[in-house]
């Protein structure tokens, strides 16, 4: 079992460990904005978990990427627990890449093997683009 210890620093801010020794400071409270709130760090999370994917098996296709970003949109529910409603991924990438195996590679991340995004799903409908610009 992995375990995260999240520490309260005052007001809205914590302290937050991952299993892997990494520390985060969070704050939940969007107008003191002294760091990501936790659900932002879902949307974030997200991301590096599908870019992860993407750029494993575009290199496992031998694809040359040069550049990838996701830029993941989301809105909540207007009623508690407003949990993830609708959620829009747009992929940008840049190499000599092949649309087909950027497609794959996308598919494959959603269906498969983001663990974050079969979470998410849960709640919210999940949908994307992509965008691919030749270096």
């Amino acid at each position: 079992m992995q375990t995260a210890t999240v520490k309260w620093a005052g007001a809205e801010q914590f302290a937050a460990e991952s299993p892997s020794g990494h520390t985060l400071a969070l704050d939940s409270d969007r107008k003191s904005n002294k760091g990501p709130g936790p659900m932002e760090l879902v949307l974030m999370a997200l991301g590096a978990c599908t870019a992860t994917d993407v750029v494993n098996v575009l290199q496992k296709k031998r694809q040359k990427l040069a550049a990838l970003e996701v830029i993941v949109s989301g809105e909540r529910a207007p009623e508690p627990p407003t949990v993830w409603t609708k959620i829009e991924m747009l992929y940008r990438l840049k190499g000599q890449l092949e649309e087909a195996a950027i497609k794959q590679a996308i598919e494959l991340s959603q269906e498969k093997y983001c663990s974050v995004e079969a979470m998410i799903k849960k709640t919210a409908s999940v949908n994307y683009r992509y965008e691919i610009q030749k270096t």
